[in-house]
């Protein structure tokens, strides 16, 4: 059963069902542009889904026919770059820390929330829009989709963790051509590059999308805590830090009734069923 969640405003729809908590960027006529009130539902609602165990996987995507076109381009031009140390009625410094604010609560979170995250692509992600993309921990795009950093065309050098997690998936030559160039990545091109998990025709993304998210929902929460810990840290940690982490994670583990379960199953020949303890 569909559970509707109230965001607050109509940029941002939330539902919940079957422990899958699916958030969409809701202003097609903008290609998804993040807009404020957007950005502020998307931080309350990831705050509240890494808390809620109701909540057992995450999925990311735009309405219409695009994913998210990142910043709102035009609506920037409207109010102009600001003069003098000012962003709009900010210092420069008080810009700076709410950008970094909305930054960790949005990519960041999407990142290190200890529930796997899914990013699903019905059409071009770009700019910011991207960002959020490569911040889930699995993407799926229709095969009509694209992906692009954009922001050498717009005279920005990056946010919400674009160049990190570009660099982490495809390394740091083919980073800096992304970023430099700004060109855009085929469906086809970001599987090969492993930007995508999956390509699949537009008319089944949902459908696709929907499949791996209850698989993720209805497995073992505690160990997916871990296991993303785990990924997250080899990212950038020694080799024996990440050995030491492992070890403490998999005991932890073996102590689970999910664990229990699963060895259980295995002996009895049939499919485990998990319920995160």
């Amino acid at each position: 059963m569909t559970t509707n969640l109230d965001t607050g405003t109509p940029d941002l729809l939330a539902s919940l069902d079957a422990g899958v908590l699916t958030l969409t960027m809701n202003r097609p006529e903008a290609r998804n542009a993040m807009s404020a009130a957007m950005n502020q539902a998307l931080q309350q609602q990831l705050a509240a889904a890494e808390l809620d165990p109701a909540v057992k996987c995450v999925v990311l995507t735009g309405a219409g026919k695009g994913f998210c076109a990142g910043g709102d381009v035009k609506g920037m031009a409207a109010r102009g770059s600001g003069e003098g140390g000012t962003v709009g009625a900010q210092t420069i410094d008080e810009a700076i820390a709410r950008q970094r604010i909305n930054q960790r609560a949005t990519a960041g979170k999407l990142f290190k929330m200890a529930k796997p995250t899914i990013a699903a692509l019905p059409g071009a992600a770009a700019g910011a829009g991207l960002a959020l993309a490569l911040a889930c921990d699995l993407r799926l795009m229709a095969s009509s989709a694209i992906m692009t950093t954009a922001f050498a065309r717009v005279g920005f050098s990056g946010d919400y963790g674009g160049t990190y997690f570009l660099t982490q998936l495809v390394g740091s030559a083919k980073a800096r051509e992304l970023y430099f160039l700004s060109d855009r990545v085929s469906a086809d091109e970001a599987l090969r590059l492993g930007l995508a998990n999956w390509v699949c025709a537009p008319e089944d993304l949902a459908a696709k999308t929907r499949e791996i998210a209850l698989r993720l929902a209805s497995g073992p929460t505690v160990a997916y805590r871990y296991m993303k810990e785990n990924l997250n840290r080899a990212m950038a940690g020694e080799v024996d830090d990440c050995l030491d982490l492992e070890a403490t994670h998999h005991i932890h583990c073996g102590q689970t009734e999910d664990h229990r379960e699963a060895t259980k199953a295995f002996v009895d020949k049939r499919e485990p069923v998990f319920h995160g303890r």
